[in-house]
């Protein structure tokens, strides 16, 4: 057994490791079978000798973060744990992060992970930047954050958000009223991320003037977007066709960023997902730029990331037989 002592500089970051109810320093503790004792400004850590080792990084991670006024919460916990069992507790000192944009309520905006951090430096550098990832990344919420700053500084004179109406197992006829009407449960996500960051009043009166907009990709035919930021959503869902027709509407002045999981695609088996498609084209194509999020970029609650790595194993495995069965059918021949 080995005991290892940490200091903090003040009682306030203590605290701020500690979490409500003491929950950061649980996780801690269960993460590496470790004991952790607190006395004003000293921490004393009880356990086997690498896994002590490993839950003092963890804890002089979490006081760099708390001293730069970084709020230290269950997800902050669980991803430096990440960073410190994969060799990278280097790169916890770039999770001090710059502030995206400041929600209607004054809410700030920032990217929480490494993954998050080097996409949001993709959209700022290039013209074009495809972010895929699995669910709960921020891939959308984002890049709605960076359109709305870029919208605030005037780089841009309009926001443009759009995404393919596509049904996961349901009928766009069954829904009520028109057609504005049965698409806006598909864009409803686009929706309540620019209420969250310009407020009810300031999307609606932006909306009227034509600054703001938010349609099915249908609608992008034809036209030639300038002075825009442009988001097309979900783009997993689009057909080759539909994603060729997409950006070739990028105008001067603009930006694009596309975001999608490749993971759920709710196409007809013959369709080649247009998303799919653009990562294999676009590589290495002059400014545009593609960035790949994973389950350990995943910013809700915890089981999501659980759930996504539980359905990583098992798309492996079945492709694992399927190599398998495959390679047997080809000897026998």
């Amino acid at each position: 057994m080995a005991e290892i002592t940490v200091n903090a500089d003040r009682m306030e970051q203590i605290i701020n490791v500690f979490g409500s109810m003491d929950e950061n320093v649980r996780i801690i503790e269960q993460e590496f079978g470790v004991s952790i004792i607190n006395r004003d400004t000293e921490l004393k850590i009880t356990g086997e000798e690498e896994n002590a080792a490993y839950a003092e990084q963890t804890i002089q991670g979490l006081l760099q973060l708390a001293a730069k006024g970084e709020p230290v919460e269950e997800q902050n916990v669980r991803y430096v744990i990440g960073l410190i069992r994969s060799g990278q507790a280097d790169k916890i000192s770039a999770l001090t992060k710059d502030v995206i944009c400041i929600t209607a309520k004054g809410k700030p905006i920032k990217a929480k992970t490494i993954g998050q951090q080097q996409y949001m430096k993709a959209i700022s550098s290039h013209t074009i930047t495809i972010g895929v990832g699995p669910a709960g990344t921020g891939k959308t919420y984002l890049a709605v954050a960076a359109a709305v700053a870029a919208f605030r500084e005037r780089q841009v004179n309009r926001i443009i958000l759009t995404r393919p109406a596509v049904e996961a197992g349901e009928r766009l006829g069954f829904l009520p009223g028109d057609m504005q009407n049965k698409v806006d449960p598909y864009l409803r996500p686009l929706y309540d991320a620019l209420f969250e960051m310009l407020g009810t009043e300031s999307y609606n009166k932006y909306l009227e003037k034509g600054n703001i907009e938010v349609a099915p990709l249908a609608y992008m035919r034809g036209r030639t977007l300038d002075d825009s930021f442009i988001i097309l959503d979900e783009a997993q869902n689009t057909t080759r066709e539909q994603m060729k027709m997409f950006l070739t509407r990028l105008g001067f002045g603009s930006k694009i960023v596309i975001t999608g999981d490749v993971t759920q695609i709710d196409l007809p088996a013959d369709k080649t997902s247009g998303l799919k498609d653009a990562v294999r084209v676009l590589e290495g194509v002059e400014d545009i730029a593609i960035c790949k999020l994973t389950s350990q970029d995943v910013v809700r609650h915890v089981l999501v990331q659980r759930i996504i790595n539980a359905y990583e194993k098992a798309e492996a495995k079945r492709q694992k037989i399927q190599t398998g069965k495959t390679y047997k059918r080809t000897v026998r021949k």
